[in-house]
């Protein structure tokens, strides 16, 4: 199940928080009532953050456009993303922003998430320089309902990176206002490989039944996978609909678990991995992702992701 190995540049546009994540809450809190959190980590968060740093650590050239406040907050993620070995020569810390912060509450079954947005809500498509483009091989874009300044901007930009030669990804993630509001689906017109998680996907297409919801989003141009977290991943691979499955792993934490999953799934596919090799990059990542606390601090290597790979096809 090796990569073809291809010079890969990937751009990665999107919002930069810390993550404070609180491990093995017995329950979500009821409002007035408090739960005890068996541990804690702050780390780097945000989804473009996280799917930025797997692609790194599994290997990839990738840069990294945001948006960040000149507090505390931001030099944390500024340092996390260097060390990750990123190009951040995009960055600016602005002293009139906040950076974003998101507090994770971890349940043995689930998580549950709060987010404080600030400079993550100001970030445009129109900051995004022809020229960053052009030393790009691939655009990925994450979180497009949770960044409303980026969001009109979305489509434009993919249009651009489509004309000069780049190749381009989408992960939707969650709407916090739950209106799924938006051309997303105008804007699929211009994204090669589309990442919703299943109830993403159901709620932006109106199916709750996930073959059709799929169905839904064919438009000649994009393929989708779909995350369904401990049950793996599904997509249609010449008409048929694919399942794999996760792999099986000691979780501790899944915060973060699908923007790994696209870091392996893109890895692969940009290396010309076949489709069903590519779900299953993307499966090995995301499971092998969850054995610390956090979205960053157990990703994948690609000889990690190989070798779970090779023992469990």
């Amino acid at each position: 199940m090796k990569t073809t190995q291809q010079p890969v540049r990937i751009l990665v546009v999107g919002e930069i928080n810390v993550d404070f994540v609180f491990k093995g809450c017995r329950a979500l809190p009821m409002p007035g009532k408090e739960v005890l959190a068996d541990d804690f980590v702050m780390t780097p968060g945000s989804s473009s953050m996280i799917c930025a740093m797997g692609l790194a650590k599994l290997g990839n050239h990738v840069a990294f456009h945001g948006r960040l406040g000149s507090d505390a907050s931001g030099e944390y993620c500024l340092r996390a993303l260097r060390d990750a070995g990123i190009d951040t020569s995009s960055l600016r810390p602005d002293a009139s922003l906040r950076t974003g912060v998101t507090a994770s509450l971890s349940t043995p079954n689930d998580r549950a998430l709060v987010t404080f947005a600030g400079a993550m809500a100001e970030l445009r498509a129109d900051e995004v320089q022809d020229e960053w483009l052009r030393k790009a091989t691939h655009l990925h874009i994450s979180s497009y309902f949770l960044q409303k300044a980026l969001r009109p901007g979305c489509r434009r930009l993919f249009e651009r990176a489509t004309a000069l030669g780049l190749t381009t990804s989408l992960d939707p993630g969650f709407d916090p206002e739950q209106k799924w509001e938006g051309d997303v689906l105008e804007t699929l017109q211009h994204v090669d490989v589309f990442l919703p998680n299943a109830q993403e996907l159901e709620a932006i297409t109106g199916r709750d039944d996930l073959g059709e919801a799929l169905a839904a989003v064919q438009n000649g141009r994009t393929r989708t996978v779909v995350k369904r977290g401990s049950d793996g991943c599904t997509s249609l691979d010449d008409g048929l609909k694919v399942d794999v499955p996760a792999y099986p792993v000691d979780a501790i934490d899944s915060t973060g678990a699908g923007d790994s999953f696209d870091a392996g799934f893109l890895h692969a596919w940009l290396r010309k991995a076949s489709w069903l090799d590519s779900m299953r990059w993307g499966s090995a990542c995301g499971s092998l992702s969850t054995r610390g606390m956090g979205g960053t601090a157990a990703q994948a290597t690609a000889d990690q992701a190989m070798s779970m790979m090779a023992a469990k096809p």
